[in-house]
Formats: structure tokens, C-alpha cells, sequence
């Protein structure tokens, strides 16, 4: 009997594009164990920061190298960018593993519908609205799950005309105070998001964040005593959920330098929060993924206040890192499914989501 072929689909056009090889590359050893290599065939798909598609031993040089592959090494005229290699046709199920814009936001999942073929995680609508923030926070609050207050404003809002910013700092400073984080709606990885305990330096974290998206949300900072969680979820249309992890770190906040140079973050797995926040938590995060109709799997990110005993909904990433040492694959680690197991699952429960057509 034929294997699957699985089409392992990373880099992409984001700045996430280096973080995408590195989950490719975890990925694809758990492809290579010796139950997975019974069960699949695996062709690794790779796509250059022009948007151009290799395959082969061109993608197999990204995998074993970890770095990007030039795009002015392999030109081609802008109207072939997109064009699939021949074996694409060979895949029987897309596992993209790409992170950022135009990999988790509904973009590449638009594209592999259009293909008719399975793929792992969620789908156009629970993709696009987990990685709009503003979105995201609008399908959180109809569930009522808690959150921070928060601002949606655009750059119109703000900068009233050439010299000021207008009433729109001032209405932020009222309805969400200080301190606050502004971040991109749309970006992911902690890119663009900055801290301000006053005035100038809310503005200056506007200016950083409209660099990188029209839409900007301000976010009012959470307890002062808190206690950063995460819960990854697993399922379709019934998800389970891990155990907790907790996030350490030195500094002011998790940002991108903290999030990706080793050593400045601690991931203590599993939490040592009590059993029935714990309980707590973990209906809260299935409740999170079931709002934004996420599949597959998510990892959702809590703040819980030590002091006041609030647990507060953060964000949910349908795409999270999957290197081994991402803590996706360690909370499923600790929860008795090992990496090689959750990649299976993972293709398993794409192939339940599309049937094969009769």
C-alpha cells in the first residue's frame, strides 16, 4: 500500500522565515524516526524570501544548512515565482510549517484549499483571526473569556494631521492607561512591540509599530504581579489540552531578543500553579480555540495575577514555533506525547478534516 506523502512547506515570505527553517528542521527528524518513515514519505517544499518555490536538493541545502538560500542565487522572472514544482502534485497532505505573515494568517491556507489537498493546522477563518490581534480579541470578548482593556486605532486616529497627534494619545492614556504594550495587529514573534510608562514613549511605540502595520492595538499591562502561562491545545472539533508552562526572564517583557537568544528565557514545564487554576486555564484555552475556529493545534497564552488570583487571556498562535526546544512540542512532551507521535497526530487529524474525495 502506498505511504502518504507529506509536503513539509517552510521558510516564506516574513521576517519569521529563519524560525520557520529551524521548526523545518525539527520537523522533518520527527518525520525521519523509524515509526514515521513506515507510515509517510516526506518531500520538503521550500519557499525563498521572493516568494520563489524549490523543492529537492535545493530545499534539502536549506534543511541541512539552516540558513536561507539566496534569492539572487537562483533568478527567475517574476512571473514564475509561484509556480509549484512538479512534485507538488506528489503530496498527499501540507504540513507549513511557516511562520508570520503570508504563513499563518489565512495566506498559504487560501492557497492549499484552492488545492484541494489536506493540510495541518487551521483553516482560511480560524488562521486569519488568530493572527489579526484586533480580530482575535473581538472573537475572545463574544465568548466572554477575560482579557486586558485594550484600543484598536489606526494611523487616521492617531496623527490628526502633520504637527500633533491629535485627541487619539489622549483618549489611549484615559481608556487604557499607563503602563501599556502597542503592538502590530498583524505580526507575530514579538516584532514591533513596545512598552510605555508615559507619554513619549507611548509615541514612540506607535511610531515602531505603524512601521510594520496600518492597525495597531494598545494593550493595558496586566497585574504587576504576574506570572506568564502557556497551554498548547491539540484537536479539531474536540481539543485537548497539555499541561501548563511558565516563562522566566530578566527582562522588562517578552520580547524578540528575549523570545529567540538562548538563555535569556526560561520555560519551567510543567507550571506549578495549583490544580484547579491549572484546571482553570486549560478550559480556557480550548475555550480560546474553539472562538476563533482553530484547528489542529494552537498554543494559547495566559497572564494569571499572583496577587489577585486573575487569570487573563493574552493571544492564541495557530502556528507556534516547533523547534525542538519551542514549547509547543515540550508541553505535549510532558504531557506523554513525544515529538515524533505529535507530528502523526498532527498529519492524522489534517487527513480527518479532509476526507478523501469520493
Amino acid at each position: 500500500m502506498t505511504k502518504p506523502c507529506v509536503g513539509l512547506l517552510f521558510g516564506g515570505r516574513s521576517g519569521e522565515h529563519e524560525v520557520s527553517i529551524s521548526s523545518a528542521r525539527a520537523v522533518a527528524r520527527a518525520f525521519g524516526e523509524a515509526d514515521n518513515r513506515d507510515r509517510y514519505d516526506l518531500k520538503l517544499f521550500y519557499i525563498q524570501k521572493d516568494g520563489c518555490w524549490q523543492s529537492g536538493s535545493l530545499a534539502q541545502q536549506v534543511l541541512d544548512s539552516g540558513a536561507a538560500l539566496p534569492t539572487s542565487a537562483h533568478p527567475q522572472n517574476r512571473q514564475n515565482l509561484w509556480q509549484f514544482p512538479p512534485d507538488a502534485a506528489e503530496v498527499t497532505v501540507w504540513f507549513p510549517i511557516l511562520h508570520g505573515p503570508n504563513g499563518e494568517d489565512g495566506t498559504i491556507q487560501g492557497l492549499l484549499s484552492l488545492m484541494q489537498v489536506p493540510y495541518v493546522g487551521s483553516a482560511v477563518l480560524g488562521s486569519a483571526v488568530g493572527m489579526d490581534k484586533i480580530a482575535m480579541k473581538t472573537a475572545f470578548a463574544q465568548a466572554n473569556l477575560p482579557q486586558v482593556a485594550y484600543q484598536a486605532i489606526d494611523g487616521s486616529q492617531l496623527w490628526a494631521d502633520s504637527c500633533h497627534y491629535g485627541q487619539g494619545i489622549e483618549q489611549l492614556e484615559v481608556e487604557v492607561g499607563y503602563p501599556c504594550f502597542v503592538k502590530p495587529a498583524n505580526l507575530g514573534s514579538s516584532v514591533g512591540i513596545g512598552k510605555a510608562t508615559c507619554r513619549t514613549e507611548l509615541e514612540s511605540a506607535l511610531e515602531l509599530a505603524a512601521r510594520h502595520d496600518r492597525r495597531v492595538i494598545v494593550e493595558a499591562a496586566a497585574d504587576t504581579k504576574i506570572r506568564e502561562i502557556e497551554c498548547a491545545v491539540l484537536g479539531n472539533d474536540q481539543p485537548e489540552a497539555s499541561v501548563l508552562g511558565e516563562i522566566t526572564y530578566d527582562a522588562d517583557f517578552y520580547d524578540y531578543e528575549t523570545k529567540y537568544t538562548p538563555g535569556l528565557a526560561n520555560l519551567l514545564i510543567p507550571s506549578t500553579l495549583s490544580t484547579s487554576v491549572t484546571q482553570d486555564i486549560q478550559a480556557m484555552a480550548i475555550a480560546a480555540f474553539k472562538a476563533v475556529d482553530a484547528a489542529g493545534l494552537a498554543r494559547v497564552d495566559f497572564f494569571y495575577g499572583e496577587t489577585t488570583g486573575r487569570i487573563v487571556l493574552n493571544e492564541i498562535n495557530t502556528l507556534p514555533g516547533f523547534t525542538a526546544t519551542s514549547m509547543y512540542p515540550q508541553l505535549w512532551a510532558a504531557t506523554g506525547v513525544p515529538f515524533g507521535e505529535l507530528v502523526h497526530r498532527l498529519v492524522q487529524l489534517a487527513l480527518d478534516r479532509f476526507p478523501p474525495s469520493s
